[in-house]
């Protein structure tokens, strides 16, 4: 298991993987990436919370919006939370939130 890693904002890389601070919305309509909310980034997911399913969930949508694996993932903590910590090893692609947020910290560099 990986430590938390501290953060300034909703993401930073930490090598090749992307490590993301989510707030996660379980029972929502659709899944989506929404916007950040302070330090965390808002993905809703259509899955209900239990036993950890929604996180389950989560895990394969973010995968196929990352263009990785379910493997690829690690869940840090916060599997049975809203208030989560994820892990991407080597995203093929990045969300046009996260990568404009990308941008912007390298340009305040």
């Amino acid at each position: 298991m990986t430590k938390k890693a501290a953060m300034d904002g909703f993401c930073a890389w930490d090598g090749d993987t992307l490590v993301l601070n989510i707030l996660g919305t379980p029972s929502a309509k659709k899944d989506a990436i929404g916007k950040a909310r302070g330090n965390q980034l808002k993905v809703s997911v259509k899955a209900a919370p239990v036993r950890g399913r929604a996180t389950d969930y989560m895990v394969q949508f973010l995968a196929k919006k990352f263009g990785v694996s379910t493997d690829d993932i690690e869940v840090v903590f916060g599997r049975m939370n809203v208030n989560k910590q994820v892990r991407i090893h080597a995203p093929q692609k990045l969300p046009t939130i996260i990568s404009k947020y990308m941008a912007k910290e390298e340009g305040n560099k």
